[in-house]
């Protein structure tokens, strides 16, 4: 697999779960993630939970802001389903996404959650699993 081209986007959001809602946030974002295996144009996605804490971290991977626009129009009922659960309390932006994606997220999350950081270097293997 190679996705070097600088387009590709690589997201983490930083999600608070709402309190009595742990059971409901992983049954959601079960099924998000499993709707995104089969149908989302996403290279990789992992969702890491903290229970203690109550917040949950997603890495979302991109080949360029086409698949993003993508991801949104397939996924937006599951993506509604896991924030009836959490809030987005930070969203990290790694890579150059156009203007339509980048204002998509600031207006999803805000910009007070909002870090867009600019790729300098680096690569993905294929087929790693954390």
């Amino acid at each position: 697999m190679d996705i070097r081209d600088d387009g590709s986007l690589l997201f983490h959001n930083t999600m608070r779960i709402i309190e009595g809602h742990l059971e409901g946030f992983r049954n959601a974002i079960t099924k998000a993630v499993r709707f995104a295996e089969e149908h989302g144009p996403q290279l990789m996605v992992e969702v890491f939970i903290d229970e203690p804490r109550m917040t949950a971290h997603s890495f979302q991977l991109f080949r360029d802001s086409d698949a993003v626009r993508t991801h949104w129009k397939l996924a937006d009922p599951y993506i509604q389903e896991v924030m009836e659960h959490c809030r987005v309390e930070h969203f990290e932006i790694f890579g150059e996404p156009d203007e339509d994606v980048l204002a998509g997220v600031r207006g999803a999350v805000g910009d007070d959650a909002l870090v867009h950081l600019p790729r300098i270097a680096g690569f993905v293997r294929g087929s790693v699993r954390v």
